[in-house]
């Protein structure tokens, strides 16, 4: 059994297979702290008993199945106690690397056998239940999932931040978004997500940036850039209402205030252009920003510290944004693009946008970026045969696992980051 399933089983003889947690030495007993999946529990092994020798030997970390009967014991910091029966021990292993005390590098070197902390566990858990809640959500929508390559042939985001790979005897590159093949699936299908891997080559060491991350991402047909926004809304609030239901235990482990992350379930979330958003930096933060000019991570930081809910920013300048994006009728000038920014400086969580229909003005944004519109026929093609309004967005979910965990480095969002610096274990 789990050791969470101790408090329904006071005077029962169990079975605990995990590892040791902790371990103390007295005078005349040992105590053994032992961890599985779901939590801790005490033992201890008096000199008297047959297994204090095997006691004796384990590490920290020694893989043992603990056998005895289940008392309550207050003065145990889980309010339960195993009385040892038997103590096998299945791997007895060697002297645990890790203890207190140690820098970041050094447990980011050895992140294979750090996943195994109480706050590592707790942020994985947490992470599952992100993409779980993120599947429920499309699927109860009538979303379709839809998958595309990671390998692709051309770009979708422009600039240089792409992995190029040898592919036989050409070159290739590594998805940074599905969103290309997306474009074609919504012929088909209509509304489609997925959760893949993106990868971006980005020379960026702040602390929310990675090589490699989790995109979840819709597109959807027949739609209006309100649509958009509202989904993105709608997601959010259900992936935390279900992280909180389901994840008290693990977000105290992690000290996260989480009357914070309540006001993103209880209030609507503000929502203003970027013409807007440049004034209230300019009068609550003296920050004055160049109209045409992208946020920097700076100033999506001092924005989200006047709301206490995720800001959805709108109507960002054409200029700043994808090929792709729909220009605004009312404003030409801008596009029908959102970033959604989460509050206490987490910043942008997700982005999206109302797609252009209009062919000729994709081929003119392609090559005002240097592009050549011969290298996006398949795109193309979905602008010939029958094209719609349509539109989507991409969340990054080690973003969203980051603000939910209170983790000042994305880093900590991920079992294995791969950043600029990092590329193992």
């Amino acid at each position: 059994m789990n050791i969470d399933k101790i408090p329904q089983s006071v005077g029962k003889d169990i079975e605990i297979k995990g590892w040791v947690y902790r371990k103390r030495d007295s005078k005349d007993m040992i105590f053994l702290v032992i961890r599985d999946a779901e939590g801790t529990v005490q033992t201890v092994v008096r000199k008297e008993h047959k297994d204090y020798a095997r006691a004796e030997q384990v590490f920290v970390e020694s893989s043992v199945i603990v056998r005895g009967t289940v008392q309550r014991d207050e003065r145990s910091s889980t309010g339960y106690e195993i009385l040892l029966k038997d103590l096998e021990i299945v791997c007895l292993g060697e002297p645990f690397p890790i203890g207190k005390d140690l820098s970041v590098e050094y447990l980011l070197d050895v992140r294979h056998l750090w996943l195994r902390s109480q706050r590592m566990n707790a942020m994985l858990k947490i992470r599952s239940t992100v993409f779980d809640a993120v599947h429920h959500y499309f699927r109860s929508k009538g979303f379709y999932e839809f998958h595309s390559p990671v390998f692709q042939a051309t770009q979708c985001e422009g600039g240089s931040d792409l992995f190029e790979v040898k592919y036989f005897d050409d070159v290739i590159y590594l998805a940074q978004t599905w969103q290309l093949y997306a474009e074609a699936g919504i012929f088909s299908l209509e509304k489609i997500y997925t959760i893949a891997p993106s990868f971006r080559a980005e020379k960026s060491k702040t602390s929310r940036h990675l090589t490699e991350y989790w995109h979840a991402e819709m597109e959807m047909t027949w739609n209006t850039f309100k649509d958009i926004q509202d989904h993105g809304e709608a997601l959010i609030k259900f992936i935390m209402k279900t992280v909180l239901e389901k994840h008290a235990k693990e977000l105290e482990i992690l000290e996260r205030d989480v009357s914070k992350l309540q006001h993103a379930i209880d209030k609507p979330f503000v929502r203003m252009t970027y013409t807007n958003a440049l004034k209230l930096l300019k009068e609550k933060c003296g920050m004055d920003v160049e109209w045409g000019k992208d946020l920097r991570t700076i100033e999506e930081e001092k924005l989200t510290t006047l709301f206490d809910v995720p800001i959805i920013v709108s109507n960002y300048p054409k200029i700043v944004k994808a090929f792709y994006m729909l220009e605004d009728p009312k404003d030409p000038r801008t596009v029908q693009g959102c970033d959604f920014l989460a509050p206490e400086g987490y910043g942008e969580i997700i982005g999206g946008s109302q797609r252009e229909m209009n062919i000729d003005k994709i081929r003119e944004r392609l090559v005002e970026m240097h592009e050549n519109p011969d290298n996006y026929g398949m795109y193309l093609d979905t602008r010939r045969f029958g094209s719609v309004p349509h539109g989507g967005f991409g969340m990054g979910v080690e973003r969203i696992v980051r603000w939910i965990c209170g983790f000042e480095n994305i880093k900590d969002a991920i079992p294995f980051p791969r950043t600029m610096q990092r590329r193992t274990p």
